[in-house]
């Protein structure tokens, strides 16, 4: 699994959605209104613009009900993008390892990083997304 990339997509960085997006997590900094920059969890935003084929795990099954989401890091190469940018996004599968649970048993991590790019081809951010997926049910 480590190393499978889903199929680039294009995300659109739209003063609207900017605004949409920093008013949903209160934030009143005059930098979203005016779109000269997003705030730094809005690339989360891109997840509602891919499909199946985006994906990295493809048609791999995954036990979504023991499945947690357990950590996101954004990093920036530079500001994040203004309104008006198109990225084009790919995520790969980036890790994988296990620990031993005491209530959910063997726990798998997943390490899935989404690269951005501008249109002159530069990264300027890179999403990395952590999940666990335990073995069995949690014991209650």
């Amino acid at each position: 699994m480590v190393g499978r990339t889903g199929e680039p997509f294009e995300f659109p960085v739209e003063l609207g959605k900017i605004r949409e997006f920093a008013r949903a997590v209160a934030s009143r900094d005059v930098a979203y209104t005016d779109g000269s920059v997003t705030p730094p969890t809005f690339l989360m935003a891109a997840d509602l613009w891919q499909s199946r084929a985006n994906s990295p795990w493809g048609d791999h099954p995954r036990a979504l009900a023991r499945t947690l989401h357990a950590e996101q890091e954004f990093v920036f190469t530079g500001p994040p993008p203004a309104a008006g940018t198109t990225l084009r996004g790919q995520s790969r599968i980036d890790r994988r390892y296990t620990k031993h649970g005491r209530r959910g048993g063997t726990m798998t991590f997943t390490e899935v990083v989404t690269e951005y790019r501008d249109e002159q081809d530069r990264v300027i951010a890179e999403v990395r997304s952590t999940t666990v997926e335990t073995s069995k049910a949690a014991r209650t």
